[in-house]
């Protein structure tokens, strides 16, 4: 696993672990392609990043008719637990599965700090060709592929 790779899961296994009521977590780049996740082997990870795209696409859509601007964060609440998705930087999504009895504020301020370091490592998107791209600062003009 490249080292970015395992930044990444690094930080969702310390999210998970910084509250009972975290269920599962993913991050999801803007296109719909998983990045990292820390969730049941029951689930299929690539079913569930195009579904969060497209939860997250609509949300944007409605916002944008609205004119209420870009959603920084969406919240699903089902009869079993609740789905939050908040943008962690520009082209990743933090997911987060909830218990029904979750105490969401303090769910939500452990999800802000997250997307921002999650944001600060500089990972922006996977390319399917030569895996997860680093767009932080360079010195030069070559992206480094991770």
């Amino acid at each position: 696993m490249p080292e970015f790779s395992k930044t990444l899961n690094n930080l969702l296994i310390q999210l998970n672990s910084s509250s009972p009521d975290i269920q599962a977590s993913a991050i999801v780049s803007c296109e719909g392609l998983l990045m990292a996740s820390v969730m049941d082997n029951k689930m299929d990870g690539d079913k569930v990043a195009a579904m969060i795209n497209a939860m997250v696409s609509q949300a944007a859509r409605a916002s944008h008719e609205l004119k209420c601007g870009r959603p920084d964060l969406v919240l699903i609440k089902g009869g079993e637990g609740y789905v939050l998705m908040q943008h962690a930087g520009e082209q990743a999504i933090l997911t987060v599965l909830l218990r029904r009895s979750a105490q969401l504020g303090f769910v939500f301020l452990c999800c802000q700090r997250y997307a921002i370091k999650i944001a600060e490592t500089g990972i922006a998107k996977p390319n399917t060709r030569i895996g997860l791209v680093y767009l932080g600062k360079r010195t030069n003009d070559q992206t480094l592929a991770l």
